[in-house]
């Protein structure tokens, strides 16, 4: 899961309007015979201008995988062909991550892969059902109910936040076809059908972040159509509610605890010689005093979960010492999760009283950062229907698939535990390739991860057991 997105399911930002429409919804299309028909992107990313290399189309897919011939939308999806055709291995398809974020827009901006990949293969990506381009809903908060704080208090938050949630949620659902199937397992038979309109017989994929669930379960269904998966900040959905907030806490305090160790070790931190917890301590103090208004304590530790996933540790010391100097920080919204994560996780929260247990438990895995970005998690997807169309499990990949995993050690977001345990679930069918360094997403980090990625997904070569690359 990206900060960008923090989980930002389909995109849906509790602080104002979607701006994407869904397009309309037609019936009885086969979606065995559907078809690229590459062609022009359009002129609608702002800063990105039009590459005339990039090819876009819409791929017409079923609403409801159970009900094949039903509803249809169109799944928006950008190829950048191969540089050296000669040396062409295939088409790459990247999942991105969020969930929430554009693989449209990454291909488009042509930064995620190395110049070998971007020699030999295609690079497709797409924004998943419910995204962008994807029949992505425009709607808005209801206007006569107040935003529930980020941390809720009492049991009448509790409640106002059911209540807003099914509220925006009753908004959201008809001006998108897909609201009520954009879990991951329909996301997967889009992957596959996108794997047929590319004229691939097996699947070579890399997922970032909250795709890495993508391609997980991908492998899962379809063993024997993989060709290579790489699963890049690797995603546990074997968790229940306690262990993702716990592990989201940990995680976060895990990489506070490295800027710290840096600050007290490099003279290029403005904090260098203080004492950096004290001073953070004492920021959070003032800003449950109300000393930062509107900001609150929660809106605070969210600041380490955005600067520590490149890390901008440098950044991040000039904005505590500004909090500690008065500074308030600039208004933020944040991005939520709704229709994919919620699809994807039951929040079997029942009562205040149940919420307050997993905010002590966030606090206990983390005493500098207290919350984590599960708590928002939490929040966001309260009163969503159960059971969930996705519900969390141990993975169960079978056949010949091998999957690499690749995570940094230091993950603010996706922590190494969730690698770990991932790897363990795999067993033989998963490879874990170790960064020893920060930061979420690692592949681009050092010359030894794009070497690895690359190797495996140009000659299906893995790491040794046990790689790891040295942090930059």
């Amino acid at each position: 899961m990206t900060y960008r997105s923090l989980a930002a399911g389909l995109a849906l930002i509790l602080t104002g309007a979607l701006v994407a429409a869904a397009p309309p919804a037609v019936s009885g299309a086969d979606h065995r015979r559907a078809t690229l028909t590459w062609g022009q992107c359009p002129d609608d990313i702002p800063g990105v201008p039009v590459d005339p290399v990039v090819q876009c189309a819409a791929l017409r897919l079923p609403v409801d995988w159970s009900r094949p011939r039903g509803v249809t939308f169109d799944l928006a999806v950008a190829r950048r062909p191969a540089r050296d055709q000669a040396k062409r291995v295939g088409s790459l398809v990247f999942g991105p991550g969020g969930p929430g974020d554009s693989g449209v827009e990454r291909v488009r901006r042509g930064d995620r892969f190395s110049d070998e990949l971007l020699d030999k293969f295609d690079i497709v990506s797409f924004d998943p059902r419910g995204v962008g381009r994807s029949a992505a809903p425009r709607c808005s908060p209801s206007p006569t109910l107040p935003k529930p704080p980020l941390l809720l208090g009492s049991q009448a938050d509790f409640d106002a936040t059911i209540a807003y949630n099914q509220a925006l949620w009753a908004n959201c659902r008809p001006t998108s076809p897909v609201f009520d199937h954009a879990d991951t397992l329909s996301t997967v038979h889009d992957l596959d059908a996108i794997r047929r309109a590319l004229g691939e017989s097996r699947l070579t994929f890399h997922g970032s972040s909250y795709g890495t669930l993508l391609g997980a379960q991908y492998a899962e269904r379809f063993p024997h159509r993989v060709r290579a998966v790489v699963l890049e900040g690797v995603f546990d959905h074997s968790l229940d509610v306690p262990s993702f907030v716990r592990s989201q806490a940990a995680t976060l305090q895990d990489s506070f605890d490295e800027f710290v160790a840096w600050c007290d070790r490099s003279t290029d931190c403005l904090l260098h010689g203080t004492d950096v917890r004290a001073i953070w301590a004492d920021v959070l103090a003032r800003a449950d005093g109300g000393e930062y208004a509107p900001s609150t304590a929660f809106d605070i530790t969210v600041l380490p979960l955005g600067m520590l996933n490149v890390p901008r540790w440098t950044d991040l010391a000039q904005v505590i010492k500004g909090l500690s100097g008065g500074v308030a920080p600039a208004p933020r919204s944040l991005p939520v999760a709704t229709a994919v994560f919620c699809a994807d996780w039951p929040v079997r929260v029942r009562d205040y009283d149940e919420y307050a247990t997993l905010v002590r438990l966030a606090a206990a895995a983390a005493p500098d950062v207290r919350y984590g970005a599960g708590l928002i998690a939490v929040q966001t997807c309260l009163g969503w229907p159960t059971p969930v169309r996705n519900p969390p499990h141990e993975l169960r990949v079978t056949g010949n698939a091998r999957l690499l995993l690749l995570n940094a050690l230091h993950d603010p977001r996706t922590g190494y535990e969730w690698a770990t345990n991932v790897a363990e679930q795999l067993g033989k069918r998963g490879r874990l390739l170790t960064y020893e360094g920060w930061g979420h997403g690692s592949y681009q980090r050092t010359a030894c991860t794009i070497g690895a990625v690359d190797r495996y997904l140009v000659d299906l070569v893995l790491p040794e057991a046990g790689a790891r690359c040295p942090a930059a």
